[in-house]
């Protein structure tokens, strides 16, 4: 759940939400809470329905086959789109490592357009081939990443602590010859808070991942809900430490300035005031993280992938097991052609915002409709709902559903009038309508699959009812 998010949208929400200011901090408590109450669903669901495909599987044996597929659909689409955004902007960081070590011309090559995407493409595909070789190996590849993130990002947030505003426009006054003044005071907006937190959410999202390979899990229905806990709390401690270490020292003005011409990280922000080594070391950890993002992300799309084909609504071949690595190769190289799709319209849009914009609308649909799951699946679906294990106790499932459901809405309500009211070049780069466009064409391959399904005489009540097998 620790990814490259928290090097990246606390900074750059100031360019796609104009006015948020000196509160991101606020907003991202508040980004928060609806994912806190996500959650909370998944971890009860999921120590009741273990199986590849998470969210998929959750929400189709709960409410109904459509609403699953759905809410999974939207969940692989906007991960697809946030892995590519993630490729992209791996390369900025890079470029910023290149910089602090003064290899002006390298970081002038990393900028470029070609070289961007070609790189972009190559970590995007080299990762996927981590994925395509094993859960061994990819355990061997992300955990001492992890660490090293911690790592990396407690040098962040100790140096952020460190220094002040005045350090920092000392800095850039002595590198620069530019002068930062003092932040100016700014008003309170509940609109732009909201509309922030519902961008910043997308942060916390990474919990979901854990429930996606449930399948592949020792002892799940106790390991994947203390899973989900343990990396809320100190995912979610971590990335408010973060936060506000960074607007310890950097001023919002000069973020809110420099974010409309550039794209920004947290740490090469803090090279201002840093030496090139400490420079280098805390931009690596966060390149480190964006690395970390692609093998987890490229799992959670490919077991959904895979939890589609085995359920008949997409075809068989996507459900395909290697025979060597005993990995679902075909769902993982689908869904890295659709993360390289999310690549070049980065690339072309000219601002990944519209790839997390897609991201935070899937999300928030996603999540929504986990927690309506959670209140339906004791009547719909007794049987599964007796197994569940976290949150046994009908008051507290109710409670979390409500709540949960009626927060989620509003915060795609929220996020859907901030995107439909943007200003933009034309109209598909407003993530709304694309959205949608995507989620018809989805629909209407559900409803060829559900015909044929029915003409082949599968028992779809008795199909839907049950869990996958293991």
């Amino acid at each position: 759940m620790l990814g490259a998010a928290i090097n990246v949208l606390p900074v750059m929400v100031q360019r796609n939400v104009p006015g948020i200011g000196p509160y991101v901090l606020y907003a991202y408590l508040l980004g928060a809470v609806p994912a806190i109450l996500a959650a909370l669903a998944y971890a009860s669901l999921a120590s009741a329905m273990p199986r590849a495909g998470g969210s998929y599987v959750y929400a189709s044996r709960s409410l109904n086959p459509y609403l699953g597929f759905i809410a999974s659909f939207a969940h692989w689409f906007g991960l697809c789109m946030a892995i590519g955004v993630v490729s992209y902007l791996l390369i900025p960081f890079l470029r910023d490592i290149a910089t602090a070590l003064s290899m002006t011309g390298l970081a002038d090559i990393l900028d470029g357009g070609v070289v961007r995407v070609t790189a972009a493409l190559s970590f995007l595909w080299l990762f996927a081939g981590v994925n395509l070789l094993g859960v061994k190996f990819y355990e061997r590849t992300l955990v001492p990443l992890m660490f090293l993130m911690f790592l990396a990002g407690s040098v962040v947030i100790i140096s952020g602590f460190s220094f002040d505003h005045a350090d920092f426009a000392a800095a850039v006054m002595r590198q620069e010859g530019v002068d930062v003044p003092l932040p100016p005071p700014a008003p309170f907006e509940l609109g732009k808070l909201l509309a922030a937190s519902a961008i910043l959410f997308s942060s916390f999202i990474g919990f979901d991942s854990i429930a996606q390979a449930g399948g592949e899990a020792k002892n799940p229905n106790r390991s994947l809900p203390l899973a989900i806990g343990i990396s809320v709390i100190v995912v979610g401690s971590f990335y408010m430490l973060f936060t506000a270490a960074v607007y310890h020292t950097v001023p919002w003005n000069f973020v809110a300035e420099r974010a409309m011409t550039t794209d920004l990280t947290a740490p090469g922000l803090l090279g201002y005031v840093l030496s090139p080594g400490w420079t280098v070391v805390i931009v690596a950890g966060a390149a480190i993280a964006l690395i970390n993002d692609l093998p987890a992300m490229l799992l959670s799309v490919s077991r959904l992938m895979f939890a589609w084909a085995e359920d008949g609504i997409m075809p068989a071949r996507i459900a395909h097991i290697h025979h060597r690595w005993r990995t679902p190769h075909v769902a993982i190289v689908s869904s890295t052609l659709m993360a390289s799709a999310g690549i070049l319209g980065s690339h072309l849009a000219g601002d990944f915002f519209l790839g997390i914009d897609l991201l935070a609308t899937s999300m928030l649909v996603n999540f929504m409709l986990i927690c309506l799951s959670l209140l339906v699946l004791p009547v719909r679906n007794p049987t599964l709902a007796a197994e569940i294990r976290f949150l046994r106790g009908t008051p507290a499932r109710t409670a979390v559903g409500v709540v949960g459901t009626l927060v989620l809405a509003s915060f795609l309500a929220i996020h859907i009038a901030k995107d439909m009211t943007s200003e933009v070049a034309a109209w598909y780069f407003h993530s709304t309508p694309i959205w949608l466009l995507i989620m018809g064409a989805a629909s209407l391959v559900f409803a060829w699959k559900w015909r044929k399904l029915r003409r082949e005489g599968v028992a779809l009540e008795t199909l839907f009812s049950t869990l996958p097998k293991e």
